[in-house]
């Protein structure tokens, strides 16, 4: 594949990655009273990964000096975007409501510009920063349905700290994603790091299971472990991991802000539940930021 075939669908990626993030929104609503959060997280990576690395066994095998070799930045990263970016979404979820979860949220994008610029020293323009503004502007509209004086009101509690940990975690994934270079392609990458954060993910699982009210295994939590492998575990991650390589981390890190309303679509779609006047208006925002973000670099 040719470098401008990968630039293009990179490009077309930005479109598409989002709908498969948004579908964790429907899984994290699903949850609760289901499957434990490290038990889901566990199965989803253990699903998503056992895919990976059926994908590309023939390479993780031929590479296996180099894995080994590796091992800790590997650790690191199946900790960071596996572990943390899984169950303590979950977790927070149990404490903290669905608004304070997006608000904190929509922060990673502005971290991960601002940490690969001053990082990795990725070049970043006026009008980049104006589309990240556009597009912060257009997901907090939808999170608060269009009425700003919510903001006013938000009340910060115990478990929105396990999110705001989550936040950060997925900066960091991001920017060592990118900065840690590797032989491996990316579905053999994942698949490596996704047998860490299972790993990290394990002993966590196990005591829910022993000591939670949930059974640790039923089968619609299984289900719904299944769904998250497939979407916003396999789909997604190899999706993020080609645009980070082919576009940078702060061009890619934008793309999350398409999340809010495509969720609204799919909650519209599988759930019935309606599309308001604020989505649009989110919409319209957070389209023309991610627009400029991408096109102000590609000239």
């Amino acid at each position: 594949m040719s470098s401008s075939t990968r630039a293009r669908l990179a490009l077309a990626l930005i479109a598409i990655v989002p709908v498969f993030w948004a579908t964790n929104y429907l899984i994290a609503r699903s949850a609760p009273g289901v499957i434990a959060p490290n038990t889901l997280a566990g199965l989803r990576w253990t699903f998503a990964g056992g895919a990976f690395c059926l994908l590309a066994w023939r390479e993780i095998r031929a590479h296996c000096r180099a894995i080994l070799a590796d091992w800790r930045h590997m650790l690191v990263l199946g900790t960071l975007g596996m572990w943390i970016c899984g169950s303590w979404v979950y977790i927070a979820g149990q404490s903290t409501s669905a608004t304070n979860l997006a608000l904190i949220y929509a922060l990673s994008p502005v971290m991960i510009v601002l940490v690969s610029r001053l990082w990795l020293k990725e070049p970043f323009s006026r009008p980049q920063a104006l589309g990240v503004l556009l597009s912060l502007a257009g997901v907090v509209h939808v999170v608060i349905k269009g009425q700003w004086a919510q903001l006013a009101r938000v009340e910060w509690v115990a478990g929105d700290l396990w999110v705001l940990a989550a936040t950060l975690s997925w900066t960091f994934f991001t920017i060592l994603l990118k900065r840690w270079g590797t032989p491996l392609t990316d579905p053999a990458r994942l698949g490596v790091i996704s047998f860490f954060g299972v790993l990290v993910i394990l002993p966590f699982a196990v005591w829910e299971a022993a000591t939670g009210p949930l059974p640790a295994f039923s089968a619609q939590g299984v289900a719904l472990a299944l769904v998250a492998a497939a979407l916003p575990g396999f789909a997604a991650y190899l999706g993020y991991a080609f645009m980070l390589r082919e576009l940078g981390a702060a061009r890619v890190g934008v793309t999350l802000y398409l999340g809010p309303p495509y969720a609204a679509v799919l909650a519209w779609l599988v759930l019935g539940e309606p599309i308001r006047a604020y989505h649009a208006v989110g919409l319209l925002l957070i389209l023309p930021g991610v627009w400029l973000v991408n096109r102000a670099q590609a000239r």
